[in-house]
């Protein structure tokens, strides 16, 4: 197991809007303690929206300085349509087709997830995705 958390963009986006709750402060100390784990899908998604090019970069350097967790892109698509389709068959569907690629390399990885999004709470119910608790 890699040692971690991986910090989805949901909670991401509050942070740098700098979004004063619970959340956020763990995310402080998660960064003190060196535990964030960062994920390509959530680099992209995390920067994408950024409009001023000093923030951006910044922004970038600064989450690529954290743990960073690939894969070959190949294989982590079909574990994330794999995770979708089982899903699909319990007759849950994942509104974003990247959170079942967050939840696949999260579960793939054994690292467990910071989010703020109600779909990844319903992918842990039926997978062995960990959930990080504040």
């Amino acid at each position: 197991m890699i040692n971690g958390t991986i910090v989805d963009t949901s909670i991401w986006v509050n942070y740098y809007n700098s979004v004063k709750d619970e959340k956020s402060e763990m995310v402080n100390k998660l960064i003190d303690a060196n535990e964030i784990v960062i994920l390509p899908v959530i680099l992209q998604e995390t920067i994408q929206g950024i409009k001023a090019d000093k923030i951006f970069e910044l922004t970038k350097e600064l989450l690529l300085s954290y743990h960073y967790l690939s894969i070959d892109p190949v294989y982590s698509a079909i574990r994330a349509a794999e995770l979708y389709r089982f899903l699909r068959k319990k007759g849950i569907t994942i509104r974003k087709p990247n959170d079942c690629l967050i939840a696949a390399l999260s579960i793939e990885f054994n690292v467990p997830l910071f989010h703020n999004d109600k779909d990844f709470d319903n992918i842990a119910k039926h997978t062995s995705l960990k959930i990080y608790k504040s």
